[in-house]
C-alpha cells in the first residue's frame, strides 16, 4: 500500500509536476473574490440599515440588529428606495395639483357669481363651501403627513384613501358647475356686454368733453385776422384822429328822429358789426331812412369809428359810441357792473382751481365772462340809451339782413314790449330749461311750460317798456341771482323773466336761427327768412364755420377795402 502511494506521487510528479500549483493558486483567488463580494454586501447592509434607524428613531441608537419590530426586510427594501425618490411622490403630486386646480375653479365661479349679484345666493355659498372642503382635506391631520417635506416615504394605504375623497370631491364639483354653467355664462356674457357698454361710454363721454371744450376754444378765440384787422383800423385813427373823431360836432337830427327806423346793435367785433349794417343796408328799400346805434367798448370804439366812415352804407346814419359814454351805467345802478366786482363772481371766472372745474359741457360755457360783459346786458337799458325813441329794433352781431326790416314797424305790438319769434317744439326749449324752477321764487312766478323766445332780432316798443317798468324788473330779478340759484347767467333768463307775458310771437320767418351749430336747416327756410341766425359756437368769421352757411355771410364782407386785404381774410 505504500508502495502504490509513493509510485502514485512520484508518477504524478513526473507526469505534470507545474499544474499542481497553479490550480492551488486559481482556487484561492476565487475564494478572495467571493470573500470581498459577501464583506462589501454585508457592509451595504449595515449601513442602509444605520441610516434607516437614525432617520426613523428619536434617539440616536448604536444597534446594528434586526431586532426592532419595525424594522423588517420590507421596511429596509422601502428606506433604500427612498434614498432616491418615493415612486409615489408623483402620484400624489397628481392629486394634489387636481384638488388645486378645482379648488381654484369653485373660487373663481364664487367671484363672478358675487360680481353679478345672482338672485339665488345660495350658489355663491355652495361654491364656496366646495373650495374649503379642498383645503380642509389637505389640512387633515391623517394626510399632513403626506406633504411634510423631510417624509422619505409615503404610506400607500393613506395615499389611495386621499385620493378617494379628492375624486368624491372632485366629482361633486363638476356635477354642480354642470348644474350651473348654461346660466352662469349666459350671466357672465351678459355682465361682460355691460362692462364693455360702460368702458365705451365713459370713452364717449370724455370725448365729448374734450370735444366742447376744443370747440368753445375755437369758438371764443379771436382770429389773426381778424385781430390784424382791429389793429390796423386803430393804426388809421391813431394817425389821422382829425378823419374820423365827432368831438364837437353837433349830433346830426336823424340819430334822435323817431321817424326813421332806428337798429341798435352792441359788439367789440368790428367786421362781424360791419357785415349787420352791410347786409342791411343792402337789402333795405329806403336806407337813407335808417340808422344805426353802434355801442363797443373803449378798447374798439378807434376801429370801429374808423370801419363806418369808410363808406356812406347807401346814406344810411350810423352812430358809434362807447359804453363808457353813458354816464349812468355805473356799479351803483347796474347790478352786472356791481357783481363783476364781487371777489366770489371774480374766482368763479377768473380764477383756475380745482373747485372751479365744470364738470359737464353745458355749465362749461356759462363759465365765460362775456356772459357778464356789460356789453351783453346792455339790451335791458334801451330806453334810458335812447329817451327820444319809440321804438328800436335790436340785432346781434352774429346775424345776416336778407330782407327789408321796415315792415317790424308795422306790426301791431298789441301793448307788448319785445316782439321775437318763439323757439319752442314739443318739450323742448320751454321755461323749465332755462331757470331753477326748484327755487321756491321761480316756482311760484312763472309757468315752466311757457314757451322760450329767441334773442337775436328783437322789436322792443320802448313806450310800452316805459310802462312795464321792465328795467326794474330785469335789476330786481338780477340782484338776487348774484349767487347764481335762480338761473346760470347769460342774458336769455333774464330776458325770458323780464318780459314774462310781455312779449308778442313773431312769424318764424322774420328770424331763422341755428346756422351756428345745426347743419341741418333747409335753404328753403333761409332764403325765406329776413334775418338768419349763426347763433351757436360755429360762427362765420372762424375757420369751424360750416361751409355751406358761410356764403350767406361773407357775401357782405368788404373785401374790396385795404384793410380787410391787408389782413389775408381767406374766404
Amino acid at each position: 500500500m505504500a508502495n502504490y502511494r509513493t509510485s502514485r506521487s512520484s508518477g504524478g510528479g513526473g507526469g505534470g509536476g507545474g499544474g499542481a500549483p497553479m490550480l492551488r493558486g486559481f482556487g484561492f483567488t476565487v475564494r478572495l473574490l467571493a470573500s470581498a463580494i459577501t464583506v462589501a454586501i454585508c457592509f451595504f447592509f449595515a449601513i442602509s440599515f444605520f441610516f434607516t434607524s437614525h432617520s426613523h428613531s428619536p434617539h440616536f441608537q448604536t444597534n446594528f440588529g434586526f431586532s426592532g419590530g419595525s424594522y423588517g426586510i420590507g421596511s429596509i427594501r422601502r428606506s433604500v428606495l427612498a434614498l432616491k425618490s418615493d415612486p409615489l411622490k408623483p402620484r400624489l403630486d397628481q392629486i394634489r395639483k387636481q384638488a388645486d386646480d378645482h379648488r381654484s375653479l369653485v373660487l373663481a365661479y364664487a367671484s363672478y357669481a358675487r360680481k353679478l349679484k345672482l338672485e339665488n345666493s345660495k350658489l355663491v355659498r355652495v361654491f364656496a363651501d366646495l373650495s374649503r372642503n379642498y383645503t380642509d382635506l389637505i389640512n387633515k391631520p391623517s394626510y399632513r403627513a403626506l406633504f411634510e417635506i423631510d417624509s422619505l416615504s409615503i404610506d400607500e394605504s393613506v395615499l389611495r384613501q386621499f385620493e378617494k375623497e379628492v375624486k368624491e370631491r372632485i366629482k361633486a364639483t363638476r356635477q354642480m358647475i354642470s348644474e350651473a354653467k348654461e346660466s352662469f355664462d349666459n350671466q357672465l356674457k351678459i355682465q361682460k356686454l355691460k362692462d364693455t357698454i360702460f368702458a365705451v361710454n365713459e370713452q364717449l363721454t370724455k370725448a365729448k368733453k374734450q370735444g366742447a371744450f376744443s370747440s368753445l376754444i375755437a369758438a371764443k378765440s379771436i382770429p389773426k385776422s381778424l385781430h390784424c384787422l382791429a389793429m390796423r383800423l386803430m393804426e388809421e385813427r391813431i394817425a389821422h384822429p382829425e378823419k374820423y373823431t365827432d368831438e364837437g360836432k353837433p349830433i346830426p337830427p336823424e340819430l334822435e328822429d323817431p321817424k326813421l327806423f332806428h337798429y341798435a346793435i352792441f359788439s367789440d367785433n368790428v367786421l362781424a358789426a360791419s357785415v349787420v349794417v352791410n347786409s342791411a343796408t343792402k337789402n333795405a328799400k329806403e336806407p337813407w331812412k335808417h340808422v344805426f346805434h353802434v355801442v363797443t367798448d373803449k378798447m374798439n370804439l378807434g376801429a370801429m369809428q374808423v370801419m363806418f366812415k369808410l363808406k356812406d352804407y347807401n346814406g344810411a346814419h350810423i352812430e358809434v359810441k362807447a359804453v363808457e359814454d353813458y354816464k349812468f351805467l355805473n356799479s351803483s345802478y347796474v347790478p352786472v357792473l356791481r357783481q363783476l366786482e364781487s371777489a366770489n363772481l371774480q374766482k368763479f371766472y377768473f380764477e383756475n382751481t380745482l373747485e372751479n372745474a365744470t364738470k359737464d359741457t353745458t355749465n362749461m360755457k356759462f363759465r365765460n365772462p362775456k356772459y357778464l360783459s356789460i356789453l351783453n346786458h346792455l339790451r335791458f337799458y334801451l330806453p334810458e340809451m335812447y329817451p327820444k325813441l319809440h321804438r328800436i329794433l335790436f340785432l346781434d352781431d352774429d346775424i345776416v339782413v336778407q330782407k327789408d326790416l321796415t315792415g317790424l314797424w308795422e306790426i301791431d305790438m298789441d301793448g307788448k314790449v319785445n316782439g321775437a319769434v318763439e323757439t319752442c317744439f314739443g318739450s323742448f326749449h320751454r321755461y323749465a330749461q332755462y331757470m331753477n324752477f326748484s327755487h321756491p321764487l321761480i316756482k311760484q312766478k312763472f309757468n315752466p311750460k311757457a314757451c322760450a323766445w329767441a334773442y337775436g332780432m328783437n322789436f322792443f316798443d320802448l313806450d310800452a317798456w316805459r310802462r312795464e317798468k321792465c328795467t326794474e324788473e330785469y335789476h330786481y330779478w338780477q340782484n338776487l341771482n348774484e349767487n347764481r340759484t335762480l338761473w346760470k347767467l347769460g342774458t336769455l333768463p333774464p330776458g325770458l323773466i323780464t318780459y314774462y307775458s310781455t312779449t308778442k310771437p313773431l312769424d318764424k320767418s322774420w328770424h331763422v336761427l341755428g346756422l351756428g351749430y345745426n347743419p341741418s336747416i333747409s335753404m328753403d327756410e333761409i332764403r325765406n327768412a329776413a334775418v338768419v341766425h349763426f347763433n351757436g359756437n360755429m360762427k362765420p368769421w372762424l375757420d369751424i364755420a360750416m361751409n355751406q352757411f358761410k356764403p350767406l355771410w361773407s357775401k357782405y364782407v368788404d373785401y374790396d377795402l385795404e384793410f380787410v386785404q391787408a389782413c389775408n381774410f381767406g374766404v
